[in-house]
């Protein structure tokens, strides 16, 4: 009885102890799934590369979020941003340009030509998204349809509206026979020379103002002042864009008429404007990124374009420089500011 009660104690015990090893082996098991459960997901990131300064950046990206905001991506939520600016220094962008590549973002977003074009020898995988000038026109990519490689985006039609800001010009001012030209240089060629053919169909001279650093921008306007050029036609830049006031200022003190890309330039003191709406640009930027954050890939999302232009005249600053808008040209308008 005694040996029969040592071999059931036994018998027990080891029943027990495999239970037990059992369950420490599940737990062992589980622990690292729980642990990982209680991790943070990984959020994607998107680096945005800006050529002007950072201030300038800021409303801008209003538009971006909304659009991201559409496809369900919230900044500190599920997703985020690095921005980069080269403060109006283009030497600036392979450093930039690297750093964004090293943080390994999930999609790079250059703003302008040429910063598109050190992201694209930055990096071949990762995905780029565009907002530019020209991207076909300036090489960018293959075509709108098929823009293959690693980057797709919006392009803004700039050379063609370029041309019809100058047509618009003519009709504001029949009598200008000399426009004046405000260039960066980092653009490309593509805008001027959609500018010449216009002139010529215009009898219009132009005179080419190039703009390298926001340091140019003061002797730009004493050429054309001393050239006597009778109107201005700012062309599409993401500099020239940022130092929008600067350049509206430097207008007004010459007493030279000009025409911008964007509504915002009319409406804090320029002539007129005609162009897209930024915002949606930025909008419609945000939903390309959002499309390749849920798998996309770029050489599948064909190149937009916009579809919709405003004009707006200042009269203000009309009035401020002796001028009177031909009634043919107000009825054009989308919106008069008084």
């Amino acid at each position: 009885m005694h040996s029969r009660k040592r071999v059931g104690w036994r018998m027990v015990v080891t029943r027990t102890t495999l239970q037990a090893l059992v369950v420490l082996a599940c737990a062992l098991l589980a622990s690292p799934l729980a642990a990982a459960a209680q991790q943070p997901a990984k959020v994607p990131r998107i680096g945005v590369l800006y050529p002007g300064a950072a201030r300038t950046l800021i409303p801008r990206m209003e538009g971006f979020r909304q659009g991201l905001r559409e496809l369900g991506y919230v900044e500190g939520q599920n997703m985020a941003v690095e921005t980069r600016s080269a403060d109006g220094r283009p030497e600036r962008f392979p450093e930039l340009a690297a750093d964004l590549v090293q943080l390994h973002v999930n999609v790079i977003v250059p703003i302008g030509d040429l910063a598109t074009r050190i992201v694209q020898q930055a990096t071949t995988t990762i995905p780029i998204v565009a907002l530019t000038d020209d991207l076909v026109g300036a090489g960018l990519v293959a075509s709108l349809a098929r823009p293959g490689g690693n980057t797709t985006g919006v392009s803004i039609f700039s050379p063609e509206l370029n041309a019809k800001r100058l047509e618009l010009l003519k009709e504001t001012l029949p009598k200008v026979s000399r426009v004046g030209v405000l260039w960066d240089s980092a653009t490309g060629r593509s805008q001027l020379e959609a500018m010449e053919v216009a002139a010529r169909a215009l009898a219009l001279q132009l005179q080419v103002l190039e703009v390298r650093s926001p340091e140019d921008l003061d002797s730009a306007f004493q050429a054309a002042k001393r050239e006597r050029a009778g109107a201005l036609n700012v062309l599409a830049s993401p500099l020239l864009s940022s130092y929008n006031k600067t350049i509206i200022g430097l207008a007004a003190k010459s007493r030279l008429p000009a025409i911008y890309q964007w509504r915002e330039s009319a409406e804090v003191g320029g002539l007129m404007s005609y162009g897209p709406t930024l915002l949606e640009m930025y909008r419609r930027t945000a939903l390309l990124v959002g499309k390749i954050l849920k798998g996309a890939k770029p050489a599948d999302l064909p190149v937009e374009q916009p579809t919709r232009f405003e004009l707006v005249i200042n009269l203000k600053t009309a009035r401020a420089l002796g001028l009177t808008i031909p009634r043919f040209v107000l009825s054009l308008a989308d919106e008069v500011i008084q």
